[in-house]
Formats: structure tokens, C-alpha cells, sequence
């Protein structure tokens, strides 16, 4: 895995929030938003090997609604996923960060790469609708603190707020 040696092991996410809100400066698009947002996030964290969103469409079972694959950094990931199903389909329902130190003691994970040890999930919400997830995966086992909720939580709502959803 390449690691950019610039990537902090303590990220500085006030530093982080205005650089997200600097890059998407101007383009309120949600594709490009999205897409500059996830490279963003995967080039400067470290110890990441997903980083991406999972957008809000209607079910094609007809009832509810899916979560489908957005602009994404890394491999290939599952394309659909129901809300409720996962760790981003929960996050989906409950509308709020899920914290997943060991994806594989998650009752129900999807496990689209098998190398993914540790998850995030944050929630996109815009207006009181949510928009989709975001989520962020990790080979490492416990990665994710709760300094990294707190920033990340701050990162999605410059995204938000810089937005079309």
C-alpha cells in the first residue's frame, strides 16, 4: 500500500476542514464535490484503504431505499447496499458516525475487501435528508478515534455545507 509520507498520524482536522472547503471552493456540483472530497481524505489520513461515498437511491426491490456506490479512492467495492444491511446501511438508518474497531465482530458486515480491519461510517445529511454515507475503511484494526469522528464529522460538514445534495 502506498503511504504519502506527508500524511500525518495525527491529522489536524481544523487544518483539514479548510482545505476541504478550499478544494471544493466554487464547484457546489455533488459528483465533483464527492469525487475531490474522497481523494482528498484518502491522500492525507494514513493507514486508509477505502475512502468514499455510498449515495441515497431508491430501492430496485421497489420499497425503501439503497445505498449505491459514489466517488470512491481504492478497489472496486460492492455497488448496492439495502439501508440497514452493514455497517453503512446502519449508519444509514440511525443517521449518525458508526465507530467499528474490528469490522469482522460487526453482526452483519459486508465484507467487500477482505484486507479492511477497521471502519467509519459518517452520515451525509443535508436539510434533514440524508444524502448517503460516507465511509472509510482501514487494514488496521482499532484505527479510528475519536479525535478521527470528531474531525471527520467537521470534514462532512464543509462538504455539506459546500454542496448540491
Amino acid at each position: 500500500m502506498h503511504i504519502n509520507p506527508e500524511r500525518s498520524t495525527r491529522p489536524d482536522y481544523d487544518l483539514l476542514v479548510r482545505q476541504v472547503v478550499s478544494v471544493l471552493e466554487g464547484e457546489r456540483d455533488l459528483t465533483a464535490n464527492a469525487a475531490q472530497f474522497s481523494a482528498l481524505v484518502y491522500d492525507t489520513l494514513a493507514d486508509l484503504n477505502w475512502a468514499g461515498f455510498y449515495l441515497t437511491v431508491p430501492s430496485k426491490k421497489g420499497k425503501g431505499e439503497d445505498l449505491l456506490v459514489g466517488p470512491f479512492q481504492g478497489k472496486p467495492a460492492c455497488a448496492r447496499i439495502p439501508f440497514g444491511r452493514g455497517v453503512c446501511g446502519t449508519t444509514a438508518v440511525q443517521q449518525q458516525t458508526i465507530v467499528v474497531p474490528d469490522v469482522h465482530a460487526f453482526p452483519g458486515h459486508i465484507a467487500c475487501d477482505s484486507a479492511s480491519a477497521s471502519e467509519i461510517v459518517l452520515p451525509v445529511i443535508k436539510n434533514g435528508k440524508l444524502v448517503g454515507v460516507f465511509d472509510i475503511d482501514s487494514p488496521s484494526l482499532n484505527r479510528f478515534s475519536d479525535e478521527d469522528k470528531a474531525g471527520l464529522e467537521a470534514m462532512v460538514a464543509a462538504f455539506v455545507d459546500a454542496t448540491d445534495c
